[in-house]
């Protein structure tokens, strides 16, 4: 994927937008991290940085990027379809991976520490 469409993607959007986002991410995170779990080498750290999104003391510039990225990746239906196996999460994975490099310092001891809990709870109820 090339740095133009991910800068696109990651793009700042007014607030109004950023509600939608969080929204479209608050209903989908759970379902798609449960699909995508297999292809994303670094689900802790894209756990995180949903904690890091959704937490009110983080910068808003931020979350605004970590929202566009997440919501990007709940997103059926996008560069490379998530339903193609093998192949689907690819392009996802690139503007994930970003969007964490941009505010990795952001993401927080507690973040990490709520993802790994998340994680765990989710691998116990699979």
């Amino acid at each position: 994927m090339e740095d133009v469409k991910i800068g696109e993607i990651l793009e700042p959007v007014g607030p109004g937008e950023n509600r939608e986002r969080e929204e479209r991410v608050r209903a989908k995170f759970w379902r798609t991290v449960k699909k995508a779990a297999r292809q994303v080498p670094f689900m802790e750290d894209l756990v995180a940085g949903y904690y890091c999104a959704l937490d009110n003391d983080t910068p808003p510039k931020v979350r605004g990027i970590l929202l566009a990225a997440l919501a990007y990746f709940v997103l059926p239906l996008d560069v490379v379809p998530d339903f193609l196996l093998g192949f689907g999460f690819t392009d996802d994975v690139a503007v994930l991976a970003a969007a964490l490099n941009a505010v990795r310092r952001h993401i927080t001891p507690a973040h990490r520490i709520a993802a790994r809990q998340a994680l765990t709870e989710t691998e116990r109820k699979a």
